[in-house]
């Protein structure tokens, strides 16, 4: 009967009345197959990467001593091969469990496998990396796997502990937990590490995915379920700055944001206020009111550069600046007396719009380098001054109608040495009348006739002025009275008709050099002219 092998370590079993006073060969064989499997160290030097289809052999063959079957395995190589490193172990069928090294350098991974390569079912040693991996003997579809992937330990002490997977139910003390792969998701808590991500914590709650806690067991840092959100119970410090790399959104309760186009963002969503900004005082210094784009600053605001509107303001407005490309500057506002004060350094108003009109009251005096040009009336509650200018009197221009043409009238201040004043009567005059000028600048209404006035008939006492020519008919007495102040040249003449006695009241002015009134009988006639103080008025 021919020997058989044994499945695993292949093992020569001599069949029955086999190997007759040689078969001691073969026990020699056995024993070091066995110690090679129980014992046994190999280092494999790889020369080359191999592939899938043709990878580095490691077998397992019948009857003899094979690289496969040693206790430990530790793959080198005499320089950097380049790439990932395929090994297969054969036969597919051989169950094993192996302590392998992967010593490659260039930080090269091997990917070991048994049946048919598929990428689910090899192995990846990482490098520098020590291992036990259990080959299941599968046939072409046979898996690697890690012996040690569900490795339940009571009590683990050691140096330096390198594992896929490490699942512990009590508490891990240590002066260093290094995590050298990233974490997945689904994990329940993981900690990992990757070059470009540096430390990752990963869980997976039904309230926080992760939840960092103090001392007295009370939440410090939350990441919500599913969220990549950040909750902090607390203040949060920064030594140094503290930055926002993305945009907020609508509904953010309070949120510090960032984009390149609008820079700081600061988000918010409350019943009275989205955004307030508060002193050290607790007291509202800016506040926008929620659901506006409106800005309410509490004191005073202070620009050291231009303070700029871009915007219309609107009716009802309580106090706006505002500006458009037409409009320019805008001032509004709404008030019970005013709708816009202008006030000095003294608190007194300047400028005032009174509610509801367009009417501009100035308080002082309005001054123009150049003209001032007004579309309506300009309503003055003291007086107009018009000034003058540097090679001309002040003047005032009338216009006619402007569907007329553009003719004016002007009237313009002499060059005068003095001061002058006219006062208007206050009268509008008769018809044919004109203007005159008692000497001090009072103007009255006369009649137009040249030296004298026209002839007037009296039946009642009468005060004169210079120019009058007087009927008197009256059969009583009567009295005509000069006026009460003249000037050299002031003419009266009277006519005495009727049959009384006409009266010439001196009116504190002296007749022919005396101090004492005329007569003028019925039917005569005086011509009296005013000479001066001392003669007054003399009889021609």
């Amino acid at each position: 009967m021919a020997s058989t092998y044994t499945t695993f370590l292949g093992i020569e079993k001599p069949g029955t009345g086999e190997q007759s006073g040689t078969w001691g060969d073969t026990v020699n064989t056995n024993s070091d197959i066995i110690d090679q499997a129980v014992d046994g160290i190999i280092s494999i030097t790889l020369a080359a990467t191999g592939s899938t289809g043709s990878p580095n052999s490691l077998p397992i063959t019948d009857g003899a001593v094979s690289n496969g079957r040693n206790k430990y395995i530790e793959f080198v190589d005499g320089g950097d091969i380049g790439g990932t490193v395929y090994v297969q172990l054969t036969p597919n069928n051989a169950e094993k469990i192996v302590h392998v090294r992967n010593s490659l350098s260039g930080s090269r991974s091997i990917l070991i496998f048994q049946g048919t390569y598929n990428a689910s079912n090899d192995f990846e040693l990482l490098a520098g990396k020590d291992y036990v991996i259990k080959f299941n003997g599968g046939g072409s579809g046979a898996t690697v796997t890690d012996a040690n992937a569900d490795l339940a330990v009571t009590a683990l002490t050691a140096a330096t502990l390198n594992a896929t997977t490490f699942t512990a139910s009590g508490v891990i003390t240590g002066s260093t937990v290094e995590a050298t792969g990233d974490t997945a998701a689904g994990d329940n808590a993981a900690i990992g590490f990757t070059a470009a991500e540096g430390l990752i914590l990963t869980g997976q709650g039904s309230t926080n995915d992760v939840t960092i806690k103090n001392d007295a067991d009370a939440d410090v840092l939350e990441i919500p379920t599913g969220t990549v959100n950040v909750t902090v119970a607390g203040d949060l410090t920064a030594a140094g700055t503290l930055k926002a790399t993305g945009d907020t959104a609508a509904g953010d309760g309070a949120a510090l944001g960032f984009t390149a186009a609008e820079g700081l963002i600061l988000t918010g969503q409350g019943s009275t206020n989205d955004v307030t900004i508060k002193n050290d005082a607790d007291a509202d210094v800016i506040e926008i009111p929620t659901g506006t784009v409106n800005v309410t600053v509490a004191g005073d605001l202070t620009a050291a550069g231009t303070l700029k509107a871009t915007g219309d303001t609107a009716a009802g407005d309580g106090a706006a600046l505002g500006f458009t490309a037409a409009e320019g500057l805008i001032l509004t506002g709404q008030g019970s007396t005013n709708d816009v004060t202008i006030k000095n350094d003294a608190d007194a108003d300047v400028i005032e719009i009174p509610t509801g009109t367009t009417t501009v009251n100035f308080a002082g005096a309005v001054t123009g380098a150049s003209t001032i040009t007004a579309t309506s009336t300009i309503v003055g509650n003291a007086g107009l001054h018009v000034k003058n200018g540097a090679t001309g009197a002040g003047f005032v221009q009338f216009f006619e109608d402007s569907d007329n043409g553009t003719n004016t009238v002007t009237l313009a201040g002499p060059a005068s040495t003095a001061d002058i004043t006219l006062t208007l009567p206050s009268s509008t005059g008769n018809n044919g009348e004109a203007l005159v000028t008692n000497g001090s600048g009072v103007l009255s209404f006369a009649a137009v006739g040249g030296l004298y006035n026209d002839w007037a008939v009296k039946t009642s006492a009468y005060t004169m002025v210079s120019g009058d020519q007087i009927i008197v008919n009256k059969t009583s007495a009567l009295t005509m009275t000069l006026p009460a102040s003249a000037s050299a040249g002031d003419t009266v003449t009277v006519k005495a008709t009727g049959g009384g006695l006409v009266t010439i009241g001196r009116n504190s002015q002296k007749i022919n050099s005396l101090a004492q009134n005329g007569t003028l009988q019925s039917g005569n006639s005086v011509q009296l002219v005013f000479v001066d103080a001392t003669i007054g008025f003399l009889e021609i």
